[in-house]
């Protein structure tokens, strides 16, 4: 099983990042294919990034399906092109934070978002009731970090979002916490470590749901 996980910003040490969480993340015969949009705007962040990308990212997704992937991985969290490529391609397509969401609502959890600057909130909310999970998502919050920022080991970005995660969990009481970014890849298994709630990165869950519904279309059952 091959699934083609896509980076819609040119950000190549993102895209390494969320591959190394996709492959730790996939069961055993999958393998994980990283690609990058590299003409791209270098992060998502708002409408018109996500506009801009939207063309490279189905070129990219095209040219996964052509090569013989089973899935594709929308690797941003506001999902962009998600209609789209689901229109286009004849293989599974899920966006990170649509999977991020259902894996909170599937454990039973009622969740919180932890997400970049104050501007992704109304997106991040808009997509969780296009999804139909207003009513399991106790809010969605912004941590004051910029996407690039998750890339620079010296920002202190992972300490913000620990301090957001935190006011999350005493304020709204959440069961669970999404990690509203895909540069966020790395951090959910310390943080479910240092505060002692599912943390759950969309990468990750994206990667198992792809897996699963591969499976299904394989054994006829979807």
């Amino acid at each position: 099983m091959r699934i083609a996980l896509i980076n819609p910003n040119s950000t190549v040490s993102m895209t390494a990042k969320m591959a190394a969480a996709a492959r730790a993340a996939a069961g055993p015969g999958v393998e994980i294919e990283a690609r990058t949009c590299a003409g791209s705007p270098p992060a998502i962040q708002g409408p018109e990034d996500a506009e801009a990308a939207v063309p490279h990212l189905l070129a990219e997704a095209l040219a996964a399906e052509a090569s013989g992937a089973d899935a594709v991985v929308i690797g941003c969290f506001d999902d962009p092109g998600l209609t789209d490529l689901r229109a286009a391609l004849r293989i599974p397509v899920l966006g990170i934070g649509q999977a991020g969401f259902h894996a909170a609502a599937l454990m039973g959890h009622r969740f919180g978002v932890v997400t970049t600057l104050a501007g992704s909130v109304p997106g991040v909310a808009g997509n969780i009731r296009r999804y139909g999970l207003a009513d399991r998502c106790s809010g969605v919050r912004a941590s004051g970090v910029a996407v690039l920022e998750l890339e620079d080991p010296g920002s202190g970005a992972r300490a913000r979002v620990s301090a957001e995660l935190a006011r999350a969990l005493a304020e709204d009481a959440p069961g669970a916490i999404v990690l509203g970014c895909a540069g966020m890849a790395d951090l959910a298994p310390g943080l479910t470590a240092e505060h002692g709630v599912p943390v759950i990165d969309g990468v990750a869950a994206a990667t198992g749901l792809a897996a699963a519904l591969v499976q299904l279309r394989q054994t006829g059952t979807a």
